[in-house]
């Protein structure tokens, strides 16, 4: 059994990986700066890709419900199958709730977030120091949950692919090879 996802769902899944990476690392990079329009122009360049993550997950899981992934192969466990199946919705939900919760924080602390610098999202809440302190808490544990997860996801199709030998990881790869 050899099947692919769509181009479409390989596609989204490679701009959803270069853009967390991204996003993750220019949020772990920028509290670290000194306050100056450079480190302002990063938290804007964060946010946008925040809310450009949050959208392309929406439609990663729009196209998902109509174009299911691949069943794993018969040789794995069905504890494993399970598992599997609940880390990707465990993602996915990081996914959706990582850029909510920046959006939440943002309103708390009273910085709009505004899109490309052109469409300003609305405040989801008053401003408020002390809960913005702790969405921020919340924000940067939710992201290393997600590093987390997004570990434990590559060791295992790695570990699909180099001691399973099985097409777990070729199947999402961009490019197919030939067996």
């Amino acid at each position: 059994m050899n099947q692919r996802y769509t181009r479409t769902a390989i596609g989204l899944h490679w701009l959803m990986a270069l853009g967390l990476i991204g996003t993750f690392a220019l949020g772990y990079y920028m509290p670290g700066l000194a306050l100056s329009p450079t480190k302002l122009k990063l938290y804007s360049w964060h946010k946008w890709a925040g809310v450009t993550l949050f959208f392309l997950v929406l439609l990663r899981l729009a196209w998902r419900q109509s174009h299911p992934a691949p069943a794993l192969p018969s040789s794995v466990p069905a504890m494993v199958q399970m598992a599997s199946h609940a880390m990707h919705w465990l993602m996915y939900a990081l996914m959706i709730t990582i850029p909510l919760s920046g959006w939440l924080m943002s309103s708390a602390k009273g910085f709009q977030t505004v899109w490309f610098g052109v469409l300003p999202l609305p405040d989801l809440l008053d401003k408020d120091k002390t809960l913005g302190e702790s969405l921020t808490q919340l924000h940067e544990a939710l992201n290393f949950t997600l590093l987390g997860l997004v570990i434990v996801h590559t060791g295992a199709a790695l570990k699909h692919h180099l001691i399973d030998r099985d097409d777990v990881l070729t199947r999402i790869l961009p490019l197919k090879f030939k067996d």
